[in-house]
């Protein structure tokens, strides 16, 4: 072989793990994506151990709705934490067997039941609200907010308050016409104002009608890094009394944002 391989995958079993084809691993290292650690001499593809994390990454991502290029930015953060992203992931997984359990002991006490022919209305429609919660068409939420100057809130919200920079699209005279930021597992667009849709920034209104809260590992600490950043804080960090450290502070055009982490 062409290098030493601690537990090496050949790629159809890894197609056949992670539910994919051949050809889509093959796409996945022609754009750069997943490109193998080794071959064998013959030529055959290997796959090691950190191969195996950053597709496991990848598809933790499609999950989000991510697109592949948004992906492939989003795998060089030196931020992102394989731990982190497991132990999210491990909320989802255990949200969706607590909706199948209450759905489970639904459908068990209603085929048990005398009345299972002509079952309550009342039970039916907790059925259907519980087969929801399992299969909702609902895959992923974008936030958008609305600024005037999207250049100057993206590097603000990227410099200032630490958000990690996405895509920014300019037109061919080279003015910005969309933005993206991820805070953790989401994404948020920032969009130009726009009349017909109604679309102002809190500084032409003149007031913040919204807001947007981000988890983050210290609070304080961040408070005083985006002060020292230049940002205005308008609330120190405070506990409150719904389980939070919480602190608040403005963006470059007043928007409101809060930063928190949940009390021991």
């Amino acid at each position: 072989m062409g290098g030493t391989q601690v537990a090496a995958h050949r790629i159809g079993e890894l197609a056949e793990a992670a539910g994919l084809t051949v050809r889509t691993l093959h796409y996945y290292e022609e754009i750069g994506l997943l490109v193998t650690s080794d071959r064998t001499d013959a030529g055959h593809r290997l796959y090691s151990q950190a191969d195996l994390e950053r597709l496991y990454r990848i598809r933790l991502l499609r999950r989000f709705g991510l697109a592949l290029d948004e992906i492939g930015r989003v795998l060089d953060d030196p931020a992102w934490s394989l731990r982190a992203a497991m132990s999210r992931h491990l909320g989802e997984v255990e949200d969706q067997l607590e909706a199948a359990t209450r759905l489970r002991d639904r459908l068990v006490r209603m085929v048990g039941s005398d009345g299972a022919d002509a079952p309550l209305d009342d039970e039916m429609l907790g059925l259907l609200e519980e087969m929801t919660m399992l299969d909702t068409t609902m895959q992923r939420r974008i936030s958008f907010l609305v600024y005037q100057d999207l250049e100057a809130a993206y590097g603000f919200l990227t410099e200032v308050f630490g958000l990690g920079p996405g895509r920014l699209d300019r037109t061919a005279d080279g003015r910005a016409v969309h933005g993206e930021v991820h805070a953790g597992d989401g994404v948020i667009w920032l969009h130009g104002e726009d009349a017909d849709f109604g679309l102002a920034s809190p500084a032409t209104v003149g007031a913040a009608t919204s807001g947007v809260a981000v988890l983050v590992d210290d609070v304080d600490a961040h408070c005083e890094r985006t002060r020292a950043a230049g940002a205005t804080i308008i609330q120190e960090p405070l506990d409150q009394p719904y389980g939070y450290r919480i602190y608040s502070a403005r963006d470059n055009e007043g928007g409101l944002w809060s930063f928190m982490k949940p009390l021991d």
